[in-house]
């Protein structure tokens, strides 16, 4: 884990998809960097484990279910009076490939990855505009911009994060709010299945997946207030995979 060097205090964050890998790491961070973090994930097990371990809050939800979402906003304002920084990281695979795939697959993939970045987005924003204040990453991937075989669902939730990244952050600029995304090749649950002799071709240049930790690095640069200038962006933290 790299040196933290921006300062949170004050700052309430809110990461989904929060009980391993990317998410996980990412509150470590959060909290070394003296915010008041929420981790939420479906897996309520997992995070009452790793809100321990990462010492921040863990709030069992469902992403794709707008009461949950809305609870999950409601909890962090009753407990702290504002919500500075949201990361739309959770997601699921439902991989077959598309004469495979069920109305289920499709439509499970979409509304975690597509229907929780909005969700939870829209969610925010009321607070975001009274602020003047926030910051949004959401978590696509390269996938969404070249297509992977049995990835259809998958695909198109991700391509569709990157259109509601720049809407977005068109809309919400006027408000003092950044709405960015990366683009993350890291070592996680979802890559653990990738047969070893595949792996040099969907890690890029550089041979490896990275440590979650680095993509939690470029994510606390996106939410922080050194990077108020940076909006709409999808930023590739992937080795060269994207080159």
């Amino acid at each position: 884990m790299g040196n933290i060097t921006f300062d949170f205090t004050g700052k309430s964050v809110v990461v989904t998809g929060a009980a391993r890998g990317i998410g996980r790491a990412l509150a470590r961070h959060f909290v070394d960097a003296k915010a008041t973090v929420f981790m939420v994930d479906f897996d309520e097990d997992e995070l009452a484990q790793a809100a321990r371990e990462v010492g921040a809050v863990g709030i069992p939800a469902d992403v794709s279910n707008t009461e949950d979402v809305e609870r999950v906003v409601a909890t962090v304002i009753d407990e702290t009076g504002r919500v500075d920084v949201l990361v739309n990281n959770a997601g699921i695979l439902r991989d077959r490939v598309l004469w495979k795939l069920t109305d289920d697959d499709w439509n499970q993939v979409l509304e975690v990855h597509a229907g929780g970045t909005f969700r939870f987005t829209r969610a925010c924003v009321p607070h975001f505009r009274r602020q003047e204040f926030g910051r949004v990453v959401n978590v696509t991937s390269y996938t969404g911009l070249r297509g992977n075989r049995g990835q259809a669902n998958y695909a198109t939730a991700k391509a569709g994060i990157i259109g509601f990244t720049k809407t977005a952050a068109k809309e919400l600029a006027a408000f003092g709010v950044t709405v960015n995304a990366i683009s993350p090749n890291a070592a996680t649950r979802m890559t653990a299945s990738i047969p070893h002799e595949k792996i040099a071709e969907v890690t890029g240049p550089i041979p490896r997946f990275a440590d979650p930790s680095e993509m939690a690095d470029a994510i606390c640069f996106l939410t922080s207030e050194e990077a108020g200038y940076i909006t709409g962006v999808v930023l590739p933290v992937d080795g060269g995979l994207s080159l």
